[in-house]
């Protein structure tokens, strides 16, 4: 169940609709009314919410063609029963190193470079823990829709390396926590990744 309000799922669909119509609809009338469409969704994301309308207008300025989900990639890399945790820059909280999903890059290939990037971890990637959606886990709402993909990872090396989003990185076990970005990971998704590490025949979970 989502944990999103209805009116963003009114307002999400909408944009979609209007996204997708103004892709593949050749008739010029047909393109204003999806325009207009498009308008009507921004303004509810904007009144509804703290976000200015040009910045929601902003947002999806770049987004064209048959609009699909964004992808969000998380490396569980663990060393000794703990996870790896890197402090973010922007809220000093902390999260599983990742992060939106290059368009050049496999799924391993992108959790092998942040773990590098962020926690200047050597990884080796060994399987898919879960892929979730966005909405029914993290808070606050975003006006895309996410899926978030957890990558168990075994540890290599590492060698923390000052960089722009991480202020550093250590190993946490599970009763240890520090404060934690919840807009990237919850209490409840790091726990997953510790019952993946114990598990040798762990089913993925989806949404």
């Amino acid at each position: 169940m989502s944990n999103q309000p209805k009116w963003l799922d009114y307002a999400q669909r909408l944009q979609a609709i209007a996204q997708a119509g103004l892709a593949y609809s050749p008739n010029k009338y047909d393109v204003e009314r999806f325009e207009e469409l498009q308008r009507i969704s921004y303004q509810m994301m904007s009144e509804h919410s703290d976000i200015p309308f040009e910045k929601v207008e902003a947002l999806f300025e770049s987004e064209a063609g048959y609009p699909t989900p964004k992808v969000d990639v998380r490396g569980a890399v663990f060393h000794e029963g703990k996870i790896l945790l890197v402090q973010e820059q922007v809220d000093q909280y902390w999260s599983l190193p990742g992060g939106w999903a290059d368009v050049s890059h496999s799924v391993k290939e992108n959790v092998i470079k942040e773990a590098q990037e962020e926690a200047g971890a050597i990884v080796v990637p060994k399987r898919i823990i879960a892929i979730q959606d966005r909405k029914r886990h993290n808070k606050p709402v975003y006006v895309y829709s996410i899926y978030k993909i957890f990558v168990q990872c075994d540890f290599i090396e590492m060698a923390f390396e000052t960089n722009t989003e991480t202020i550093t990185a250590d190993f946490f076990g599970p009763d240890e926590l520090p404060p934690l970005s919840l807009t990237r990971n919850t209490p409840e998704q790091i726990k997953m990744c510790f019952e993946a590490l114990h598990s040798d025949h762990i089913e993925p979970f989806f949404d």
